[in-house]
C-alpha cells in the first residue's frame, strides 16, 4: 500500500527547503563579514585596553591596562591640536566637496554635447590611486619648482613662491583643497543620481506657475534631493575622518604638526612608535565620533519620516 503525501504537507516541506536554501546562501556572507570586519574591530577594541607593543609579537604578552591608553593619548599635548585639525579638515573638505559636487551635478543634469564624456573625466581623481594623486599634487604645490607657484609668478599674481606645504599657516588649507579635489567625484556621482530620480513633470508644472531658476531649485530640487544629501554628507564625514594617505603623502602631519589629525596620530603611534595599544585607542576614538554622526543622521531621518 503506497503512502500518499497531502498537498499541505508538500507545500510545508517545500517552504522549509526554500528557507534552508536561503540560509545556506547567507551563511558564507555572514562568515565573511565576521572574519573580515567583525574580528578586526573586536581585536582593535581589545588592543586599546592592552599594553600592546612590538615586544608582544615575540613574547605574546600584552598586559591589560584598562583605560590607561585612552588617558595617555587624550592627555598628550598634541591631541587637542590633532582634534581641532581633524574638525577643520573634515568641515572644510565636506563643505568644498559638497558645494562643488552639487554645482557640477546641476550642470551635468542639463543636456549638452559631450555631456557623458566630460562627466566621465571628472571621475579620474576617484579612479587614481591616492598615493599617485598625492605625489602629483606634491609636485604641483612644491615651493620652488611647483607648477602652481611658477604659473602664479608668471601671471604676476605673486611676487615670491608660496610655501604651500612648508608653512604652518597654509599647509592645512592646501591639504584640504587636495582632499576636496579627490572627493568631488563621489559627491558628483551620488548627487547626479539623485537628480535623475526627480520627475521632469514637477519642473514642467512649476514652470507653468513661474517657478524657474532659483525658485525651482528651492521648492523642487532641494526637497526631493534631501535624502540623497543626507547620505552624501554622512558618508563624506565618516570617510574624511579617517583620511590618512593624502596627509602622509603631502606633509606627513607637518610642518610643526600643522596637519596632524587623529588618524595620522594613530598611524604614528602604531607604526612609527610601535605603541599599538595607544594607536588602537586613537582609532577607537575616531570610530566613536563616526558612530555619533551616523546616529545623528539616523535620528534626523526618522524624525523627518515621522513628520
Amino acid at each position: 500500500m503506497t503512502k500518499t503525501t497531502s498537498p499541505a504537507s508538500a507545500r510545508s516541506t517545500g517552504r522549509r527547503g526554500e528557507e534552508i536554501t536561503k540560509i545556506l546562501f547567507v551563511v558564507p556572507a555572514a562568515v565573511a563579514i565576521v572574519v573580515l570586519f567583525g574580528y578586526p574591530v573586536v581585536k582593535n577594541l581589545v588592543m586599546s585596553f592592552q599594553d600592546y607593543t612590538l615586544a608582544t609579537f615575540f613574547t605574546g604578552e600584552a598586559p591589560w591596562v584598562g583605560l590607561q591608553n585612552f588617558a595617555t593619548v587624550v592627555g598628550d599635548a598634541l591631541f587637542t591640536k590633532a582634534l581641532v585639525n581633524t574638525a577643520l579638515f573634515t568641515a572644510g573638505s565636506i563643505a568644498g566637496q559638497f558645494a562643488i559636487g552639487l554645482a557640477l551635478a546641476l550642470f551635468f543634469h542639463r543636456n549638452f554635447p559631450l555631456n557623458r564624456v566630460v562627466r566621465a573625466l571628472f571621475l579620474l581623481p576617484w579612479l587614481m590611486p591616492l598615493i599617485v594623486g598625492s605625489a602629483a599634487w606634491r609636485a604641483v604645490l612644491e615651493q620652488d619648482s611647483g607648477i602652481l607657484n611658477v604659473t602664479l609668478e608668471r601671471l604676476g599674481i605673486i611676487d615670491s613662491p608660496v610655501p604651500w606645504l612648508a608653512s604652518s599657516d597654509v599647509a592645512l588649507v592646501s591639504v584640504i583643497l587636495v582632499n576636496i579635489w579627490l572627493g568631488i567625484p563621489f559627491n558628483l556621482t551620488l548627487l547626479y543620481s539623485g537628480l535623475q530620480d526627480i520627475p521632469e513633470e514637477l519642473y514642467e508644472a512649476a514652470a507653468l506657475d513661474g517657478a524657474t531658476g532659483w525658485r525651482s531649485f528651492r521648492y523642487i530640487t532641494w526637497p526631493n534631493l534631501r535624502e540623497v544629501v543626507g547620505i552624501v554628507l554622512m558618508l563624506g564625514v565618516i570617510y574624511t575622518l579617517k583620511v590618512i594617505d593624502i596627509i602622509l603623502g603631502l606633509t606627513h602631519g607637518g610642518p610643526a604638526n600643522a596637519t596632524e589629525t587623529i588618524a595620522t596620530q594613530s598611524y604614528e603611534r602604531s607604526f612609527v612608535e610601535f605603541k599599538f595599544g595607544q594607536g588602537a585607542a586613537l582609532s577607537n576614538i575616531l570610530i566613536v565620533i563616526s558612530l555619533a554622526f551616523a546616529i545623528l543622521y539616523l535620528r534626523a531621518t526618522r524624525r523627518r519620516i515621522d513628520e
